[in-house]
């Protein structure tokens, strides 16, 4: 049942070949992105932090729009991301996300790279834990950031997937392995 005074976090679960992970999104847009394989309790811990007088709400044919946008990245099929996103994060964090979303696909940025667009070059470090808390894998794509010497480093959805996602852009002959 859902709570009267607050719309509900509505979610649904994307399976798509060996894909397979759960999205949410409020009334204003796309808020959740799930790591790969993940249990629906990572989705549910998420929405109590981040909205917790909100209740979860199952909704596959409302979420439709999302899937399909996501389903078409994963096939190769879309590069630039277009349904609204409702990301919550401190003014910090969301400079940095949206910092990650004019890295253009097929390409990627260091963490250093990321500290000079928003014009803090000292803050390495807290930009890799802005990225770190990126609620929206894919959408917001902190799979594009890599170390300094070339390497992959740190991606919630674990190292094997940031891999797969470069491939799948075109983008992972560009890391060194």
């Amino acid at each position: 049942m859902t709570n009267p005074s607050h719309e509900p976090i509505r979610w649904a679960t994307i399976e798509l070949e060996e894909w397979h992970f759960h999205i949410a999104a409020t009334s204003k847009g796309l808020c959740y992105v799930g790591s790969q394989h993940a249990p629906i309790e990572e989705l549910e811990t998420w929405v109590k932090k981040h909205f917790p007088k909100q209740d979860l709400v199952q909704d596959e044919q409302g979420m439709q729009p999302y899937k399909q946008e996501i389903i078409n990245y994963l096939q190769g099929n879309l590069h630039a991301f277009t349904l609204p996103s409702d990301y919550q994060g401190t003014t910090f964090q969301r400079e940095v996300w949206e910092a990650l979303c004019h890295i253009p696909y097929g390409q990627t940025m260091t963490y250093s790279d990321i500290a000079h667009h928003i014009q803090k070059p000292a803050a390495v470090r807290a930009v890799g834990t802005a990225i770190g808390a990126n609620p929206l894998l894919l959408t917001i794509p902190c799979h594009r950031v890599i170390g300094k010497d070339g390497s992959l480093s740190g991606y919630r959805g674990g190292l094997e997937i940031k891999k797969q996602l470069l491939a799948l852009e075109g983008s992972f002959h560009l890391i060194n392995r």
